[in-house]
């Protein structure tokens, strides 16, 4: 089994959010749900402010918080591809998954009654196609692919920006070719 992964190339990010906007459609999530986010951060002051944008989703990690978390196995690690999936069948809506996760990515769907997440557009990647955020992307700075290949490609890329925690805790299976002031922990989130 190959672990499949994202890059996310900080660098030619625009904060454009079309592959929130993608997922979000593919998806068919309701307004307030998002299994995609495009956030807007500053740092430093006038006139040496700086600005980035971060794209994250599931990180599919490889000790992932919302499996160790899950009391019936509804979170679970496709054997297939090593992404984490999830199994609405078996999920009881104790929302233990959305509260280990330090990324904050399994949301609750209240109407549901349930979590939901990004299942990699499991399939889609199916009948070839990449996911729904990935093929969206104007700049394309969003790739998807064997995370062994993907750092490979991307010898620079790093798990960890000053925004997310510490990689050590799950080993997340995306890897970022950050700009530098994503490194500074001065960092403030704006709206844009």
């Amino acid at each position: 089994m190959a672990k499949m992964g994202y890059y996310f190339n900080q660098t030619a990010c625009i904060g454009c959010k079309t592959c929130q906007i993608a997922c979000k459609d593919k998806n068919d999530l309701r307004v307030g749900l998002l299994f995609r986010h495009v956030r807007h951060f500053e740092v430093g002051k006038y006139p040496n402010a700086r600005a980035y944008h971060h794209s994250s989703t599931c990180n599919h990690c490889e000790s992932p918080a919302c499996v160790a978390a899950c009391p019936n196995g509804s979170m679970y690690i496709d054997d297939a591809d090593g992404t984490v999936q999830h199994d609405y069948s078996k999920c009881i809506g104790c929302q233990y998954c959305v509260q280990a996760c330090p990324y904050g990515v399994p949301t609750y769907d209240e109407e549901l009654g349930q979590a939901i997440k990004c299942d990699a557009c499991i399939e889609l990647r199916a009948n070839g196609e990449q996911p729904a955020c990935v093929a969206a992307c104007p700049m394309r700075a969003l790739e998807f692919g064997p995370i062994a290949e993907l750092e490979e490609k991307h010898p620079d890329a790093v798990r960890t920006i000053a925004i997310l925690p510490e990689p050590t805790q799950t080993h997340p299976c995306t890897i970022i070719d950050a700009k530098n002031s994503a490194l500074d922990p001065d960092y403030v989130e704006v709206m844009l």
